[in-house]
C-alpha cells in the first residue's frame, strides 16, 4: 500500500526495499512535461535525487507511451550541481534575446 509521500508500507516484509528507498516525492507539471524529484536510500541510508522528466507521446498505431529520461544526483555533487544549475538559470534570466514563459 502506498500512502501520500509515496512511502510504500512493508507487508509481510516483501516491499521492504522500496520503504527503505522510496523517502520522498515531488511532482511539476510543466506545460507537455512532467518532473518528478525522488529522494531515495541507499541500503547504507545514504539519500540520493533522482529527476525524471516524463512527455507523453504518440506511438505506432496511435498508442499512447511515456518517454522517460532520469538523472542519478548523488549528495555528494548535490552542492555542484545546485550552483551550476543557479548559474545556468541566472544566464537566461539575464538574457535579454530569451522571452519569459509563465
Amino acid at each position: 500500500m502506498e500512502d501520500e509521500s509515496g512511502v510504500k508500507e512493508t507487508i509481510d516484509g516483501n516491499d521492504e526495499r522500496s520503504t527503505r528507498e522510496e523517502i520522498f516525492t515531488k511532482i511539476v507539471r510543466a506545460g507537455k512535461r512532467t518532473y518528478f524529484f525522488d529522494v531515495k536510500a541507499t541500503r547504507n541510508d545514504d539519500y540520493y535525487l533522482t529527476i525524471t522528466e516524463s512527455k507523453k507521446r504518440l506511438g505506432k498505431e496511435g498508442k499512447v507511451f511515456y518517454e522517460k529520461h532520469k538523472i542519478f544526483l548523488y549528495r555528494e555533487d548535490f552542492e555542484k550541481f545546485a550552483d551550476g544549475l543557479r548559474d545556468a538559470v541566472a544566464f537566461i534570466g539575464n538574457d535579454s534575446k530569451v522571452s519569459h514563459v509563465d
